[in-house]
């Protein structure tokens, strides 16, 4: 069963390499910002013992999903198990069991845009966000992009190396 969202004739401009990129983007600036999280220290004597570890903790949980983003990209774009498994130190067999799941549920939520919740009555998104609303994406990486990396001059440095599917005067209607 296809349903439509009401990002569908915006996504359609892009990929889906160029969505699985911004995905990874936007897992690797929260890393980032994860990461900066721990490099003041004024605020430690505000947290409690064993927080800054908690904090460490969830920088494992944002690189996995990172990796798991990387991964979609890579497979997006073309990437053998055996291309991707030379980068971890695995088999390609091991890396194909161990992101099979991640790279099932990507493929699904293109056929399946959307799920119920527990009460039947709301629609929750498949695709991560920066997927699903591609644009918001573009507009919020580029910011941040520009904000943070010190050499950088370009004024859209994530969504400029994209791989679009059609200009954006070619996209066709959709109604939800």
């Amino acid at each position: 069963m296809t349903e439509t969202t009401p990002y569908d004739a915006d996504r359609a401009r892009f990929t889906r390499q160029a969505l699985a990129r911004l995905v990874l983007c936007a897992q690797a600036a929260d890393v980032a910002d994860g990461a900066a999280g721990l490099v003041a220290t004024e605020n430690d004597p505000d947290t409690g013992h064993g927080g800054r570890v908690s904090q460490a903790f969830q920088l494992i949980e944002l690189a996995e999903r990172a990796l798991a983003s990387a991964v979609i990209y890579e497979r997006e774009r073309g990437s053998s198990w055996a291309e991707i498994a030379q980068y971890l130190g695995i088999s390609p067999a091991e890396v194909e069991e161990r992101f099979a799941a991640n790279l099932d549920g990507w493929n699904t939520a293109f056929d399946i845009p959307y799920r119920l919740d527990d009460t039947g009555r709301k629609r929750i998104p498949q695709l991560p966000t920066a997927a699903y609303d591609p644009a918001w994406a573009c507009d919020r990486l580029d910011t941040w992009a520009r904000n943070r990396l010190i050499l950088v001059n370009d004024e859209r440095p994530v969504s400029s190396g994209l791989v679009m599917a059609m200009p954006e005067k070619e996209v066709p209607s959709v109604t939800p």
